[in-house]
């Protein structure tokens, strides 16, 4: 097989979480497994970045040991990108013009794209990561044939855009992170002449988590609940404090809630006393956290995957999800190693079954882990690429 070039709109080492990390384990992984891949990108730093500045020098680079190609943007229209845009975030109908304005002003590189054009033979495959950017939009026109897309779906308004519908039905491949992806894009495009997988992410399942010296190290002692993850209203965190607030006021109950991961949040003056908001801390840390938690509680509605589900898991611990999310409700129910929550009072009612059932939530956790290790495992995940690269390539 000739190399596999991955196609994003910037790469970076320190860029965490979302596509982008999916993308550098993914790479990294497979190039340790035998197979050549390049990294294809643009010169912008980051998502959160201007989207007009050429942050890093075009040209190759090695990062991690891996080949990195990266290519000027393109000068974008802001303010027209950004009237579209506020259409479909606020969900209003947007014209096939406007739709056009949105895939044109947003992150572009022509220079790319020629290179994939004069290129193309070096390459058994193109993989593009994730939907909605330019580079995408633009990038798998130039060689539809050859072309891999791991969307990242969410069903959302972008989602929806007549001309992503139009282009991604001539992919000759498609990876999902999740089944209830795979069913929204099965609504949405008609991919019945695509070759299809749920690939998942892979995972380190090789963890070794110390509850005690969690306790130890932050001085709690007391049962409580988890967060892991960006501390904003995206995330839905704003419902797990006041769920958790008048939980406290409801229940003669001396459980505590703690907080990991970057951001900043108002926590209820009733609970200040109750939460521990401990910012950053290292993986091991977090490790430690989590299989010192009675529980991990994830509440966000819109997720692709969740690392940290599949880490409270590998630790052993039962995890509580949002029912508004398709993706984390669903790996709930495949696993049986947790619970979801509609409203306050099913929060309460799966709180309080986990508290007075160790024995059930200690099985959830295995049950969680043991479906990690069978289904996310680096191994696994390595196997399937290289398995689904062949059928496309018939090599």
């Amino acid at each position: 097989m000739r190399k596999i070039g991955f196609v994003i709109p910037w790469y970076g080492e320190n860029i965490p979480g979302g596509a982008e990390m999916e993308l550098r384990e993914v790479a990294t992984h497979l190039q340790q497994a035998g197979m050549e891949v390049e990294i294809l990108t643009t010169c912008v730093k980051e998502f959160t970045a201007d989207w007009n500045e050429n942050y890093y020098a075009a040209g190759t680079a090695v990062v991690d040991d891996i080949v990195v190609r990266r290519f000027p943007v393109r000068r974008r229209d802001v303010a027209a990108f950004d009237r579209v845009n506020r259409k479909l975030m606020q969900g209003q109908h947007i014209s096939l013009q406007e739709e056009q304005t949105f895939v044109e002003e947003m992150v572009n590189s022509p220079q790319l794209y020629e290179y994939l054009a004069d290129a193309s033979e070096e390459y058994s495959l193109y993989v593009f990561i994730p939907y909605m950017f330019g580079t995408t939009y633009y990038g798998m026109q130039v060689c539809p044939e050859k072309s891999v897309l791991i969307p990242c779906f969410h069903d959302e308004a972008y989602v929806y855009l007549r001309l992503f519908r139009q282009a991604y039905v001539q992919a000759r491949g498609m990876i999902y992170n999740a089944m209830p992806e795979m069913e929204l894009a099965g609504r949405v495009y008609d991919f019945s002449s695509t070759e299809q997988i749920c690939m998942g992410i892979g995972m380190n399942t090789d963890i070794h988590p110390d509850a005690e010296a969690f306790r130890q190290a932050y001085h709690i002692e007391k049962p409580f609940l988890l967060y892991a993850g960006r501390k904003d209203t995206g995330k839905n965190v704003h419902t797990l404090l006041r769920y958790f607030a008048e939980y406290k006021r409801r229940q003669e109950s001396d459980l505590q809630l703690v907080l990991i991961g970057g951001g900043q949040i108002e926590i209820p003056a009733s609970v200040q006393e109750d939460v521990y908001d401990l910012g950053f801390v290292t993986t091991q840390e977090k490790y430690n956290a989590m299989a010192a938690a009675e529980l991990l509680c994830q509440p966000s509605h819109n997720e692709s995957f969740s690392l940290v589900i599949m880490e409270s898991w590998l630790c052993g611990r039962p995890v509580l999800v949002h029912s508004k999310c398709a993706v984390t409700r669903d790996f709930a129910k495949r696993s049986n190693g947790g619970l979801y929550f509609r409203d306050y009072f099913e929060f309460e009612g799966c709180v309080q079954y986990i508290l007075s059932h160790p024995e059930q939530a200690a099985q959830m956790g295995a049950n969680g882990g043991q479906f990690v290790r069978d289904n996310f495992d680096w191994s696994v995940i390595v196997e399937k690429y290289k398995a689904f690269f062949e059928k496309l390539t018939e090599e």
